[in-house]
């Protein structure tokens, strides 16, 4: 009898283990479509499966039946409606710790960095000089890059100034920034499908927030109405930064080994 229990005892703890796993996986995925437009469309679907419940429950044979074939193609729909979130969520797990990278550039670069990209967008902002400057982390950019002009220059201040002069050949489009070096200027980015997004954001906050859904890059942009500040990250964008929050920002995502919890992300976000 005392295999028999310690069986049934075995049977209840991985039934604990399956029930842990579930809630994990499902804790995950509302944190990866949090914020996102994602919520809107997840609760669509749940419209939709509370009149399959309610026309089955009622008889309503017609519209059961066209719900059902509905719901029959339904996984390919969403595969395709919800491809820029699968794909970020994918990408995600690929910067798990498994796959973690084991060493980081000096960090003297990324400081001088940080500086000399505060220094610049300020100059800009003041003059309202427009412009958009994406920081590639672990999501690799090279098919990005390829749209623009190749650079590989230091990303110093006078560099990133000098490439947003307006009416000169570099000044539209984004500078795309590796490590310590502007890989290319000019570059083309998927603007962003959200219909949420507010109708105040032009064409480079697009761009921005099309990329950030895309990959888990850091965007800066500096705005040519305005001269606001913005950040886009992971699908969300932060607008009327300080230079303050935004030498913050990037110290926090450039220099992971300096990485604390930050407060930053819980104040001025502004999608819609």
């Amino acid at each position: 009898m005392d295999w028999l229990f310690e069986l049934t005892m075995m049977e209840y703890f991985i039934e604990i283990i399956d029930i842990l796993l579930v809630t994990l996986v499902i804790y995950y995925l509302i944190t990866l479509i949090r914020g996102t437009r994602a919520v809107q469309l997840l609760k669509g679907l749940f419209v939709i499966v509370v009149a399959w419940l309610l026309s089955s429950f009622f008889g309503l044979k017609t519209l059961s039946f066209i719900i059902t074939q509905t719901m029959t193609y339904g996984v390919l729909a969403v595969l395709i409606i919800f491809q820029p979130e699968l794909r970020r969520a994918l990408e995600q797990l690929g910067r798990g710790k498994l796959f973690a990278r084991t060493s980081h550039p000096d960090d003297e670069k990324y400081v001088k960095v940080i500086e000399d990209t505060v220094k610049a967008v300020q100059y800009l902002a003041k003059r309202r000089i427009g412009a958009l400057i994406v920081y590639e982390l672990e999501t690799g950019l090279n098919d990005y890059v390829e749209t623009g002009i190749n650079i590989d220059g230091h990303a110093s201040s006078e560099l990133l100034i000098n490439i947003f002069i307006p009416n000169t050949p570099l000044h539209d489009g984004a500078v795309i920034v590796r490590k310590d070096q502007v890989k290319a200027a000019g570059c083309y980015l998927p603007l962003s499908e959200n219909p949420f997004i507010s109708k105040e954001l032009g064409t480079r906050h697009r761009a921005a927030l099309g990329l950030s859904e895309m990959t888990d890059c850091l965007a800066l942009i500096v705005s040519e109405e305005t001269g606001q500040l913005s950040i886009a990250k992971n699908g969300e964008i932060y607008r009327d930064l300080s230079a303050e929050d935004v030498h913050e920002r990037l110290d926090t995502e450039l220099r992971p080994q300096q990485k604390a919890a930050p407060s930053f992300w819980s104040r001025g976000k502004h999608n819609g």
